[in-house]
């Protein structure tokens, strides 16, 4: 028995009428099912305010309905088969079950340092003060961000003082802020890289911004088409590009930061730079023009998404409004996580993690380019050895849709490129294919059944 939440309202007609159309309404829609339980008569009186007569009267009413059925010994309930509910949902088609998911966005989770982070979370809240555990610099706190411009300027060449290190909800949020903070500083047009990230796209459109597609080719962004744009802010991602995989060489880094310098602004978004398998990484374009670029990162990448933890670094001139941006969105990310991951770092436990999982993903890679060079080999693989997916061009004219679509019914999911194309925008059909979640073998068993889905596209009579 629960309570019944009845409202009698008021001026529309007697109380025992008002109570019995309250009943009646509720057991019509469900919220009162068949065989539960009401309250006695007197406890439903004293919580409405009514004598208890009103209540009998109203249970009486309702039983010779046939809406309510009393028994001795164990109350007053609602009759089988006059509950209604909500309109039933027309039955929909089971979706295809997914066995192999290749599409790209999260590392192996799996791999998530488990020990290593609850001993990181238990040494961090050992020496917390109790002031780390309230209302902080929204920009973070200062264990974590002093440990960050340590770790970007030594494995990515970042100059990152820690006053101009906010600490951020991923790199989703780092540019949602920056959003607002341009918008009141008049941004005008955004570009980014074309083909690039759908989700990046849906971002800037929600909120008012239509980018401006610059084409990627085996250089990264074409940095003369940037100029050409119009465009005073570009985002990119240099160091693996999303999708083609491909890296911003050094030419057209020279290139960028000299745009910059001239009045531009770069928004760096630093995916998947932790992940290179056949040299070491470049280091961020940030170094180049710091006063000029805004960067970003996070650990959906490298830890879990699930953390929503990421970090940005301002030019001095953007600093504080994006700060004040952050406090008035959250008042600032979660202080344990932020005390966990100041441990992780100090104590060197994430930088043995980033360790132990690039032999895994450098394997993965591998298999899955030689899976595709023998099952695909209509596909060309794009790109460097590096990040946590693979780009295949598919044979010009084939549709990327009714591969995917087919690839999914043996199972395989995998994410097509036109998503990621601006307005006008053409481009070879092709697919980003992520192999960090999957065992060498069973990248092979998608690669298989990937190659038959294509040879279905390609032949449907055959």
């Amino acid at each position: 028995m629960r309570e019944l939440l009845i409202s009698l309202g008021e001026g529309e007609g007697e109380l025992t009428g008002r109570l019995v159309r309250a009943l009646r309404a509720a057991v019509r829609s469900g919220r009162l099912a068949a065989g539960e339980r009401l309250p006695a008569s007197r406890v439903l009186a004293v919580e409405l305010g009514v004598s208890r007569g009103v209540v009998v009267e109203a249970y009486e009413q309702l039983a010779a309905e046939g809406y309510l059925v009393g028994r001795q010994g164990s109350g007053t309930r609602v009759a089988a088969g006059v509950a209604g509910g909500p309109a039933a949902v027309p039955a929909r088609v089971a979706p295809a079950e997914v066995r192999y998911d290749l599409k790209p966005g999260s590392p192996d989770l799996g791999a998530f340092p488990r020990t290593a982070w609850a001993g990181a979370v238990r040494r961090a809240l050992q020496g917390a003060a109790n002031r780390d555990l309230g209302y902080g610099d929204p920009a973070g706190l200062p264990q974590l961000r002093g440990e960050l411009a340590a770790y970007l300027g030594r494995v990515r060449a970042v100059a990152a003082p820690p006053e101009r290190v906010v600490v951020t909800s991923g790199v989703g949020q780092g540019l949602a802020l920056l959003l607002q903070v341009l918008a009141r500083r008049g941004r005008g047009p955004i570009a980014v890289e074309d083909p690039g990230s759908p989700g990046t796209l849906e971002l800037l459109r929600a909120h008012g911004v239509e980018p401006l597609g610059v084409p990627v080719d085996q250089e990264g962004l074409v940095v003369d088409a940037l100029a050409a744009s119009g465009a005073r802010t570009v985002l990119v991602t240099p160091a693996h590009q999303y999708p083609t995989g491909v890296v911003l060489s050094a030419r057209r880094r020279t290139e960028l930061a000299g745009w910059a310098r001239a009045g531009g602004l770069v928004v760096e978004d630093d995916y998947d730079a932790e992940f290179r398998y056949d040299r070491e990484p470049l280091g961020a374009v940030q170094g180049l023009a710091p006063e000029r670029t805004v960067y970003l990162g996070s650990l959906s990448k490298t830890l879990a998404p699930g953390l929503r933890l990421g970090w940005a670094v301002l030019p001095s001139p953007l600093a504080e409004d994006f700060r004040r941006a952050k406090q008035y969105a959250d008042l600032g990310t979660g202080a344990i996580d932020q005390l966990a991951f100041a441990a992780l770092l100090q104590s060197g436990g994430y930088d043995r993690h980033l360790r132990t999982v690039r032999p895994r993903y450098r394997a993965r890679c591998q298999a899955l380019a030689e899976a595709l060079r023998t099952h695909l080999p209509q596909a060309e693989l794009q790109g460097v050895a590096a990040g946590l997916h693979l780009y295949a061009d598919l044979p010009d004219g084939l549709d990327e849709r009714a591969v995917a679509a087919a690839a999914l019914r043996r199972g395989v999911r995998v994410a097509t490129v036109a998503p990621g194309r601006t307005a006008g925008s053409v481009g070879r059909p092709a697919l980003a294919l992520g192999y960090a979640g999957l065992a060498e073998q069973r990248l092979r068993e998608a690669a298989a059944l990937l190659g038959e889905a294509v040879r279905e596209v390609l032949n449907p009579a055959g």
